[in-house]
């Protein structure tokens, strides 16, 4: 009997070259007959037809999605930067976050001086941000405040 060694697990740099590998190789999956009818968008949907010649996978017709072309374990559901995707909303949402592993991505809904709030303490703590809006600094939040309070009180 032959002594077969078993194969080693794969660095991350490799990984990551194997995954554009993949994406290069995987196909748009398109709609049947998406093509021909403008009435038939190619948002992809499984062909159920009893005679269907992409259900039955004969030559000439798309390729439907399988196994095959699902991404590696250790790559799938991260950023394309390499981090995990964290969704964060408030401050204390960044304590819990490890910059080595994963990077965050501010809601949508948070205003401008939480966002600078957010925005002071990951760049404090080392954590990457995915969507860094260019937004004012606390300063000009604070001076705004200030000039409110005086405008109140000059009013009154």
């Amino acid at each position: 009997m032959k002594s077969e060694k078993k194969p080693e697990p794969l660095t991350d740099e490799q990984l990551s070259k194997k995954s554009q590998l993949q994406k290069r190789k995987k196909p748009k999956f398109k709609r049947q007959e998406s093509w021909r009818y403008k009435r038939v968008k190619a948002n992809w949907r499984k062909p159920r037809g009893i005679d269907s010649k992409m259900r039955k996978k004969v030559k000439g017709w798309p390729p439907s999605p399988k196994a095959g072309y699902r991404s590696p374990k250790k790559t799938r559901g991260l950023h394309p930067s390499g981090y995990g995707e964290i969704h964060v909303q408030t401050v204390e949402d960044l304590y819990t976050i490890d910059p080595e592993n994963q990077a965050i991505r501010i809601g949508r809904t948070v205003g401008g001086k939480k966002r600078v709030e957010i925005l002071a303490l990951a760049d404090k703590k080392g954590i990457h941000v995915l969507n860094p809006r260019t937004a004012k600094e606390i300063e000009e939040f604070e001076e705004k405040e200030v000039e409110e309070k005086e405008e109140k009180g000059e009013a009154k």
